[in-house]
């Protein structure tokens, strides 16, 4: 058997992005139950030379979807982020979601073989679409997404590993 560059990529993002929105609406709740202002979670940091909650987010979406534009454009340069309030944050990935659902498998297979840059400030590394995927921005991608879990966990939210794995894709 052998494994697509869609199932390796949009398929994870799918999974993870999914269950990082269900991760964030848990965090509103807990805040509305709590009395907290949501915006206090926003640039929560777990240690202070560690980047905040905000960028954790922002990140997850941009190495999932900005990874895909990345694949079209052939440049993946990272940026901070946006500066988001905790319901900006929440549309973004909810955005997130919805455009990597639309994405079909055979645009992102044609992908395969085709340049990637990553280029931040004066420095460019070049990669294949697939060797940035898999190398660079799915191991990004889950840091970010763990790290915001990780950031809502060290607050109270109550969540499991199950909440971070969301739903899984089992046999049927």
């Amino acid at each position: 058997m052998s494994i697509s560059l869609y199932d390796a990529t949009v398929m994870n993002y799918l999974q993870t992005v999914s269950a990082i929105e269900a991760v964030l609406a848990r965090g509103l709740d807990h805040c509305k139950e709590h009395g907290i202002d949501p915006q206090q979670l926003v640039e929560t940091r777990i240690y202070p030379d560690m980047l905040p909650f905000q960028f954790q987010v922002t990140q997850v979406v941009k190495h999932s979807l900005g990874a895909i534009e990345a694949a079209r454009t052939g440049v993946f340069a990272p940026g901070r982020g946006s500066e988001l309030d905790y319901a900006g944050l929440q549309k973004a990935v909810s955005e997130a979601r919805e455009t990597l659902s639309k994405l079909s498998p055979e645009e992102i297979n044609g992908y395969a073989g085709r340049d990637v840059n990553f280029e931040f400030n004066e420095r460019s590394i070049p990669f294949t679409a697939e060797g940035f995927f898999l190398s660079f921005s799915l191991p990004n991608f889950y840091f970010h997404a763990s790290m915001a879990y990780a950031i809502l966990r060290s607050k109270g939210v109550p969540l499991g590993k199950r909440d971070f794995m969301g739903q899984l894709r089992i046999k049927r």
